[in-house]
């Protein structure tokens, strides 16, 4: 135990009792100067005192480390020389192809070491002080150069006994498309080695001092070492790093993470030459929860982010997430930190925005919303990007997050039915007051209708998206109804509507609509949980008061045309026609009564239409008269 720890540790030669296995330090896991870190190394355990962290030899590795049980298994059973369990002879013939190549790739690391320090060289040397890359950040980050020579690095392995065809398998040499003898893959470049999460170098990655060269940066090809869309730069540093609590980052290239690695921000990683990958997402999601993207302030920098979104939607799981920091315009990492120092990075990276923000800017930025079938097409974009997030919680947030921005946008209070801001509305439309001079028993037909729509969508919430739009359009006639209307709109997302409802409004509103009798009638109602009922039910009652509201819009204009105009003849005429409208609306005969359009496609019973052209005949007739008496 004391050897493992030893590694990570400077033993208190004071405090510490080697021979009785009683060892202390200052703790690796939090910052201190005192040593209150005790190894017991008898027993084979640790414990701190100032931080509580505690555990064996296994579980020591696994945090320092950032590994999981096996790898760290691994590395103590290395370190002590004990051999594995016997595994697939298969797999032992990969790894021992692998271990060799890996050896090969480390030749060719040191032989590009040494050529940076050549006079051939001089020109990368100049770059990467240009860059403020100390000689000391140049041996950390074990950088190279790669001479303009076809066959340098190939003479070099030669001479010491490795065979060619081995070069090439670990993608250091390739052979020209037409035949011939192979070359130098990396030539004229900058050499930056990439590894693994356990240090092996498994490629290398080129960046050109030429500016004709074909590609400014290249990497190694896919081989038996090295798939990277698996693979991260500076992942095994930067794992360590964040199991200690640093903010991983995820950023764009090797200069970029080499520059936040030296300001202070160890735990940086970047992808290798390809967009992020779902594989390099899931390596990321392993060493944090929620991985800072920092990218470049320009607009190849904001496409990397918006392509990352698409990736990454499918894959959120709840507490696994991304935020995105986006640089000053035309800055790298690299420029910030070293014009303003490491603090301006940390201001960036502290106002980093989740991803569900950058969606929404990525949908709306630049663009005009002034008609219903842009906002329409808004909509219909962002629920099919909502509706590939596979977890239904995360799925109904990111619902509710969208649903205060598209408020927010066109201008309706984002929040309405919250406490602090939400006033129900103190008398019904005039819509609905409209209604109620169409019907008899003062609208009771239209609170009924109302009650079954609004109680069906609480009842059945996984249809509200589709018939969103309708249900903003609806008029209600009573304060309880438009609060619970409002509030089914804002919550329409949340894995728990009725609790959300009842939180927001108290429980009284949905105690007194579902204590309406005639609600326990109705199927999608009584046995919610079947979504086609449902539908039906929704779009009949909603074309049933629709049709109503479009004859008592009607009359509500004719009243405003009247208004002032005292005939007994016309009130009368009125009286008989609303009458008899109210009479053929109710109509219990409906399935054998023929239909026909009314007033603003309207679809009405034949005899409702009899008595609404009686209703409008009223009307005439009192403008008519209104007109020769003036």
């Amino acid at each position: 135990m004391g050897q493992v720890v030893g590694r990570k540790v400077m033993w208190d030669n004071r405090k510490s009792n080697p021979g009785k296995g009683d060892l202390w330090a200052p703790c690796p896991f939090h910052q201190e100067k005192s040593a209150s870190f005790h190894v017991d190394d008898r027993k084979g355990y640790y414990y701190c005192f100032g931080c509580h962290a505690k555990g064996d030899a296994i579980s020591f590795v696994r945090e320092t480390e950032n590994v999981s049980f096996s790898e760290a298994v691994e590395i103590l059973a290395r370190e002590v020389g004990m051999p594995m369990p016997a595994r697939d002879p298969r797999a032992v013939e990969l790894a021992d192809r692998r271990t060799l190549l890996s050896g090969v790739m480390e030749q060719a690391v040191q032989f590009y070491r040494l050529q940076l320090k050549t006079g051939a060289a001089s020109e990368a040397r100049a770059y990467l002080a240009k860059r403020g890359l100390s000689e000391a950040a140049q041996v950390r980050w074990e950088i190279g150069f790669a001479p303009d020579d076809r066959q340098a690095l190939i003479r070099q392995l030669k001479g010491k006994g490795v065979a060619e065809d081995l070069i090439e398998e670990a993608g250091l040499a390739a052979r020209p498309e037409g035949g011939g003898d192979r070359y130098d893959r990396f030539r004229g470049r900058i050499i930056f080695p990439i590894r693994d999460a356990r240090g092996r170098a498994i490629s290398l990655g080129g960046r050109a001092l030429s500016a004709e060269a074909r590609a400014k940066y290249l990497n190694g090809p896919e081989t038996v070492l090295f798939d990277k869309g698996r693979s991260l730069f500076n992942h095994g540093p930067a794992r360590e790093a964040s199991g200690k609590g640093r903010s991983l980052i995820v950023a764009e290239g090797y200069m970029d993470t080499i520059a936040l690695s030296e300001g202070g921000f160890a735990a940086t990683v970047a992808p290798l030459g390809t967009a992020i990958t779902a594989d390099q997402l899931a390596l990321m999601w392993r060493m944090s929860d929620e991985p800072i993207i920092a990218l470049d302030g320009d607009k190849a920098g904001f496409r990397a982010a918006l392509r990352v979104i698409d990736l990454a939607l499918p894959l959120l799981e709840a507490g696994k997430g991304l935020r995105f920091a986006l640089l000053p315009e035309g800055q790298d990492p690299d420029d910030l930190i070293r014009a303003k120092g490491p603090g301006a990075m940390q201001a960036v990276l502290d106002q980093a925005v989740p991803m569900v923000q950058l969606l929404w800017r990525r949908e709306t930025e630049g663009k005009s919303f002034d008609s219903p079938e842009r906002k329409a097409a808004l909509d219909k974009v962002l629920r099919a990007a909502i509706a590939t997030i596979k977890d239904p919680s995360i799925r109904a947030h990111y619902g509710e997050e969208i649903k205060a921005l598209r408020w927010a946008l066109f201008g309706t209070k984002p929040r309405a039915f919250q406490k602090r801001g939400f006033q129900p509305p103190a008398a019904a439309s005039l819509a609905a007051r409209a209604s109620r001079l169409a019907g008899t028993g003062e609208g009771e037909e239209d609170h009924l209708r109302e009650a079954v729509i609004l109680a069906t969508f609480i009842s059945n919430p996984a249809i509200i998206a589709e018939f969103e739009a309708e249900l903003e359009r609806l008029d209600c006639m009573e304060a309880d109804h438009e609060a619970l209307r409002r509030a089914i709109l804002a919550y329409a997302g949340a894995a728990d509507l009725r609790g959300e409802i009842v939180a927001a409004l108290g429980l009284t509103p949905l105690e007194k609509l579902f204590a309406e009798r005639h609600l326990t009638i109705v199927p999608a109602i009584r046995k919610p949980g079947d979504p086609e009922t449902a539908r039906l039910c929704i779009a009949e009652e909603l074309a049933k008061l629709n049709a109503r509201r479009g004859h008592a819009r009607e009359i509500a204009d004719a009243m405003k045309d009247m208004a002032g105009l005292v005939d007994e003849g016309v009130t009368w005429r009125l009286g008989q026609a609303t009458s008899a409208l109210d009479r053929a609306h109710r109509g219990d005969d409906e399935d054998r009564t023929e239909y026909e359009t009314g007033p603003n496609g309207a679809r009405m019973k034949r005899d409702e239409r009899s008595a609404f052209d009686e209703l409008l005949d009223a009307i005439d007739f009192g403008k008519a008269g209104r007109r020769r008496d003036s």
